[in-house]
């Protein structure tokens, strides 16, 4: 699936994901391949990216869960997602 997230200064990441886990007001939410339509807003937390890699472009503001997971976590503080037909737009601040 591919996932954008954007800041209002530049973009954060673009690209192929396996699935991505999200910080929501009543708690934690992964959306995965063939997820249903949603939008939801976003609250303070990281967004967690599960993919094998990131590119040169963007993996300078990301932090690898660690060595043996392929999970990438991006800070936020608010936000809202949107995701449909696999793919899913994350505004974010």
């Amino acid at each position: 699936m591919n996932i954008k997230i954007l800041t209002p200064e530049y973009v954060v990441f673009e690209g192929e994901v396996d699935s991505v886990l999200l910080p929501g007001k009543d708690g934690e939410f992964h959306i995965m391949t063939n997820h249903a339509g949603i939008v939801s807003s976003l609250v303070g937390g990281n967004v967690k990216l599960y993919t094998k890699s990131i590119s040169e472009t963007y993996v300078k503001y990301f932090t690898k869960e660690n060595e043996k997971d392929s999970v990438f976590s991006y800070p936020i503080t608010s936000g809202v997602v949107e995701f449909n037909h696999n793919k899913g737009i994350i505004l974010c601040e």
